[in-house]
Order: C-alpha cells, then sequence, then structure tokens
C-alpha cells in the first residue's frame, strides 16, 4: 500500500455572518479541548474575520507539515477539515488529473470535489469520515458525515453562527456557546442508554446525522440533505442457494476488513472470544505478513479469556490480557464522562477506555467486532419479538409497543414514577418510529431499528474510549457495502435460522428467553463462514455481553447514589431509597444505579459553571 498519513483527528470551526472576536484564540482553545484525538500537531486557518477551521493531528507516517490540515485544494477554492479513514482512495485517485503534493486521504477528498463536486464523492467514497469543507467562491460550508455514523460531528447554531466540533467540549471551547442542560435527554438516555440523534444532552447542540450533508450559506441559511440511507430492500426469499451465499458472504466479509488493514503502522484486535472479534482477529492474523497484536479485559472474577486465548494461539498472535479492579474502575469512571461530554451509557465503556490505554503502548490502529449483530440478528432474543408477538400477545398492544417494552433499558414504569423531566424526545420518537414500523415487517422493522439507533450508541462508545487514547477504531461490520449486501442479498432464514421445523413448531409454545440459541441459530450465516476459521466451541457457545459485575457491586452503588443522588431536582422528592428498592426487583438492577448515578456525575461536571468568555 502507498504511504499516507492517517486521519485520526479532531476538527474544529467557527462559520459566522458577522467578526467574531479573538477568532484565532478561540480555535486554539477548542483545538486543546478535544487534543487527545490528535497531539501531535495543532493547526488553524482563519479563511477571514468571520470563519475559521481548526484540526488536531495524530501523525503516524507522513510527519511532514504539508500533509496537515486546514489544507486548501490547487485552485485555492476548498479548504479542508478532515476525521477519519476514506479506505477506497487510491481508486478514486485514479483517473484524477491533478498535482497532488501529498499521499494523503485528505488530498484526494480535495482533488475529487475539484473535479466532481461534493455530491459525487459522497456517493463514491468507502469509509468513515467528519467533514468539513469552506467554498471560498459560494462563500459557503459544508459539513458531511459517514452513512452510519462512526465518526461523531455535533453543531450549535444561531442567527450568527454555526459552531461545530468532533466533540461537544470542543463547542464549548469556543466561548460563544453556553452549556444548556437537556433535561428530556435523561428520560431518553434511560431508555436507549445514550440520546438518538439528533439530540445530546446539550439543548442547543445537536448532533450532524448519519449519511448527511449539510449547506450553510453566508447568511447562515442551512439545508440538510442524505446523500445515504439503510437499503429499502429487506430479502425474505424462501428459495436460494446456501452454498453460493455463504461464499458470496465470506468474500464480502474479507474484503470489508482488508480494506481496513491499509496501514503503515501496528495494528491490532479487540479479541473477546466471542464469534464476532474471533472472526477479525482470524482473517486479519491470516491476511498480515507480521503476528497482530490481540487484547482482551476483564475482571479476576468474570471474564472471557479463556476462549480468547484459544483463538489467540491457533493464529499465534500477540495476545494481551488485561486485569482491571473495582476501585480502579469507579476512579475511572469520572473520567471518561469527561471524554464523551454524556453518561456513560454501557459499564464496559470503562473497561475499553482501560484497554485503548494499554494498546496504544504497541498499536494505533484496531479491528472492532460493532455491528455484526445488528448485520445478521445477533441479539437473538429481542430479534425473535416479531415471531412470539405473532404467537403470544393480544393484538390491542402494538407491535412497537411490546417491541419497546422489551428494548428500553430502563422500564417507563420506573421512568415515570421517579423522574421529575418532561417526556418531550419520548413523545417525538415514539410517533416517528411508529409511522417506521407501520410501513414494513415486523421482522424488517427490528433489523432497521437497530441499525438506524441502535448500533449509534455502540459507535460512540467506541469513538470515546479509544480516541481518548489516540487510537482509531476501525468497524469492518459496519462497512456500508456490507451492510447493503446483507438487505438486499441474505435471506433473513440465513441469519436467524431455525434448527428444524419441528424445533420452530415447539417454540411457539415458548418465549424468545427459552428457546433463542436452543431451537435456533442466531447470526447463522456468520457462524457458518466462521467454521473456516475457528474452533467449534468459539461458534457454537452462546452470546455473552461484555460482562461487568455491577449486580456483585450492588451494596457499592446503593452507597454511592445515597449520596450522589442527594436532593438532585430531576428526581422527585424524597424518592431514592423507594427508587433503590425498585431497581433490586430488576435483573439489570445494578447498571440500572449506575445509569442513575452517571446522569448526576456528569451534570455535576459541566453545568455548574459557565463557558463563555
Amino acid at each position: 500500500m502507498g504511504k499516507r498519513i492517517k486521519n485520526m483527528c479532531g476538527i474544529n470551526g467557527i462559520f459566522s455572518n458577522k467578526s467574531i472576536p479573538e477568532i484565532e484564540k478561540r480555535i486554539d482553545r477548542m483545538n486543546d479541548l478535544i487534543g487527545h484525538r490528535g497531539p501531535d500537531d495543532r493547526s488553524r486557518r482563519v479563511l477571514s474575520e468571520k470563519a475559521a477551521f481548526g484540526h488536531r493531528r495524530l501523525s503516524i507516517i507522513d510527519t511532514s507539515s504539508r500533509s496537515n490540515q486546514p489544507m486548501i485544494s490547487n485552485s485555492g477554492r476548498w479548504t479542508i477539515i478532515f476525521n477519519g479513514e476514506i479506505y477506497n482512495h487510491l481508486d478514486l485517485k485514479n483517473g484524477l488529473n491533478y498535482d497532488f503534493k501529498t499521499t494523503s486521504d485528505t488530498e484526494v477528498i480535495l482533488a475529487f470535489v475539484e473535479e466532481h463536486g461534493f455530491n459525487e464523492f459522497l456517493k463514491k467514497s468507502n469509509g468513515m469520515f467528519a467533514i468539513a469543507l469552506y467554498d471560498r467562491v459560494e462563500n459557503e460550508l459544508l459539513l458531511a458525515r459517514d452513512r452510519l455514523g462512526i465518526k461523531p460531528l455535533f453543531y450549535y447554531f444561531d442567527s450568527e453562527k454555526i459552531v461545530f466540533s468532533s466533540e461537544m467540549k470542543g463547542i464549548l471551547g469556543s466561548g460563544l456557546v453556553e452549556a444548556e442542560f437537556n433535561e428530556s435527554a435523561i428520560d431518553e438516555y434511560l431508555g436507549y442508554r445514550y440520546v438518538r440523534e439528533p439530540y445530546t444532552f446539550f439543548n442547543n447542540i445537536l448532533q450532524l446525522e448519519s449519511g448527511s450533508l449539510m449547506s450553510i450559506d453566508c447568511k447562515l441559511n442551512i439545508k440538510t440533505e442524505k446523500f445515504w440511507d439503510l437499503p429499502v430492500e429487506f430479502n425474505v426469499d424462501q428459495i436460494y442457494d446456501e452454498l453460493e451465499l455463504s461464499k458470496e458472504f465470506n468474500e464480502q466479509v474479507k474484503a470489508a476488513i482488508e480494506r481496513r488493514l491499509m496501514a503503515d503502522v501496528p495494528l491490532g484486535t479487540y479479541l473477546s472470544g466471542g464469534v464476532d472479534s474471533s472472526l477479525i482477529s482470524a482473517i486479519t492474523s491470516q491476511v498480515s505478513d507480521i503476528k497482530i497484536n490481540t487484547y482482551t479485559i476483564g475482571f479476576p472474577e468474570l471474564n472471557e479469556f479463556k476462549y480468547a486465548r484459544m483463538v489467540a494461539q491457533k493464529y499465534n498472535t500477540i495476545h494481551h490480557e488485561i486485569n482491571i479492579d473495582t476501585n480502579e474502575y469507579f476512579d475511572t469512571m469520572n473520567e471518561v464522562i469527561g471524554y464523551k461530554d454524556a453518561p456513560l451509557g454501557v459499564p464496559n465503556e470503562i473497561p475499553l477506555a482501560l484497554m485503548s490505554r494499554v494498546l496504544k503502548e504497541k498499536i494505533t490502529v484496531v479491528l472492532s467486532g460493532e455491528g455484526a449483530d445488528e448485520l445478521m440478528g445477533g441479539y437473538g432474543r429481542i430479534y425473535r419479538s416479531p415471531f412470539d408477538y405473532e404467537n403470544h400477545i393480544e393484538k390491542k398492544k402494538s407491535f412497537y409497543e411490546y417491541f419497546t417494552e422489551l428494548y428500553e433499558y430502563v422500564p417507563r414504569i420506573i421512568r415515570d414514577n421517579y423522574l421529575n423531566v418532561n417526556t418531550e424526545l419520548r413523545n417525538e420518537f415514539d410517533e416517528k418510529v411508529k409511522l417506521e414500523f407501520l410501513g414494513r415487517t415486523n421482522e424488517e422493522s427490528v433489523f432497521k431499528f437497530f441499525h438506524k439507533y441502535h448500533v449509534k450508541g455502540l459507535l460512540n462508545r467506541v469513538d470515546i474510549t479509544t480516541m481518548l487514547a489516540s487510537v482509531e477504531a476501525r468497524v469492518p461490520f459496519l462497512d456500508h457495502e456490507l451492510v447493503e449486501f446483507s438487505y438486499k442479498k441474505i435471506p433473513y432464514d440465513l441469519k436467524l435460522r431455525w434448527k428444524s421445523d419441528a424445533l420452530k413448531e415447539e417454540s411457539k409454545k415458548l418465549t424468545s428467553n427459552e428457546y433463542s440459541e436452543v431451537n435456533d441459530i442466531p447470526k447463522y450465516l456468520l457462524r457458518k463462514i466462521g467454521y473456516d476459521y475457528l474452533q467449534d466451541e468459539i461458534i457454537e457457545r452462546k452470546k455473552v455481553g461484555f460482562p461487568v459485575p455491577l449486580n456483585e457491586w450492588l451494596h457499592s452503588l446503593e452507597k454511592q447514589a445515597k449520596d450522589i443522588l442527594k436532593d438532585v431536582y430531576w428526581l422527585k422528592t424524597d424518592k431514592i431509597d423507594e427508587l433503590l428498592e425498585e431497581s433490586k426487583n430488576n435483573l439489570r438492577a445494578g447498571q440500572i444505579i449506575w445509569m442513575f448515578i452517571n446522569i448526576e456525575l456528569f451534570r455535576k461536571k459541566y453545568f455548574k459553571k459557565s463557558w463563555m468568555y
């Protein structure tokens, strides 16, 4: 592969219809606050007295200053800042009539935009990205975010300006924006573990939605359009060639992984011992010329080291097992909230952050298994909810209502009984998602819900927990070509496969909690291709989430909750003891209490001071 710069970085910008005092100082401060995303260089370019770009860079290959961003096109028309990777940049580069000064994919974007326009680039590119382009001729700002929302991009706007950044703290660092707490996000977070696009925990800061292009002219007129969405197709073929589809799927998965191995830097994989990360590690080892580093993390009392070790030994990887103790976990929690600019959604964000700091000692790029479950129906019990609904539920209740009761993390009854905040976001999303469900079969609705909503929380997690250590994570199962192939070509029956017709009939009398992974095989085709790479024991064992022993720590969590949540205004008065008792009746008791603690730790960190200057 040709040498090229890696674009692990952070981007910042201000674009206004009037002059901004001390604009250089403001961009510098924004850059400083996201310095962990790129510690090797801090650059800015003042585009005018009303606009400026900032960039943080982590240089790995081409350390020359010519590859620094912001970068200007040869014509002088376009200025770019870019966070991410364009995996097919060499293909896009072929045929361009452009005098290249660098080997970076950043310059390929500029050259392609010069010749064919930004819309055409967005159609043709394969990658993960957050891009800001300034058009000097039209005096226009363009912002774009990759198709599945792998790379983050946040913005604030009012009648005078738009301020944007890779992280919300970058926007606050401009001194032009005050932090305003979005109370309705509390209910949303407790249900979904994160806040769905375009909203955030800040009233006045939004996410640019995945697969979107935003244009802002000099009068601050904003136009947003989707350049990509999930395929309209959903394959339910009953007649198919399983062997042929298996070969094609294997080729697609391998291609998605190989695209993400373009790097002249030490590269490794997360290896939890589950089928997804094990398959990535196996294929990466096979196609790499050198031994790869693999990483797993766990607690002395709860881990999957045995299974990760089996794969590491089979492929002779340089394997690292990281142990974490209870004190280290809680000591790190508040720090990671400060990187995320939000309450943590999943307890394993802390181990992932700690693991990223260890792996940074050896590698700079890590491949991770996010997206495999969404691709192939890996959350067996909830992916079978259409089957259970058909066989058990009275139709007075809509499938959407049934599904959300199963999906939402903290039940609505607990949120309604104890929260002292509005449910505006709940109401808005209920209305929106109900309509989306109405136009599809229930099976299709579940798959598209997970790709449109659920996976975004996982991507936010993986970005924050790696970038805080200046590590780039790549997620091959969210390659948009692989996603499109799965929807269009792989039949539903090859994603969730019954072991026999008799077991399917038997399952009509049971619930998915009883029959999932017993009478059926979730991620069937992925497991099938896995047999070519992995031991049977890895492929056939039941799915286990990343284990964190929160229920074992219940006593400690209760004590923290009584201290941290005392007199918080967003909980109903004198309800903490009752909330703790009711939570204990839920299998997720530890995590429910942990989530309530997270909200207040976050609120105290961001909303007790003024950010304006």
